[in-house]
């Protein structure tokens, strides 16, 4: 399978004027009709890969994080964490099934690991 960068995400401080911002310049469709909340965006192309908009947690700078898929999110946490990654939100199951973890490479670049769930 490899482990593809699957989806972005725009960390900010301003998620509304952020979603504004996005959407009035490149026409991308942004919803937040979920049970988080989070504004998945839709880009409108089936090429490259679709993101979403987050709030920044208070001493956070914005910035743009990476989700690569993978099979096993706590076995590859475990591998990065044996390579001085540190864990900054431990593996955790979403709403829809998925399973994601953050953490900081060891040059502390945030990225996201992700399992989609099964098919049902």
């Amino acid at each position: 399978m490899g482990n593809p960068v699957m989806q972005f995400q725009i960390i900010s401080k301003s998620p509304e004027e952020t979603s504004a911002f996005y959407a009035g310049l490149f026409g991308w469709r942004i919803d937040a009709n979920n049970p988080m909340g989070y504004r998945q965006i839709n880009t409108g192309s089936e090429a490259g890969i679709q993101g979403g908009i987050w709030p920044a947690p208070p001493q956070a700078p914005n910035f743009v994080q990476l989700f690569m898929a993978l099979d096993d999110v706590k076995a590859t946490l475990a591998k990065a964490e044996q390579m001085r990654a540190k864990t900054l939100i431990p593996p955790t199951m979403l709403p829809e099934g998925d399973e994601m973890a953050v953490l900081h490479d060891p040059q502390g670049v945030s990225f996201a690991i992700w399992r989609k769930a099964p098919a049902k």
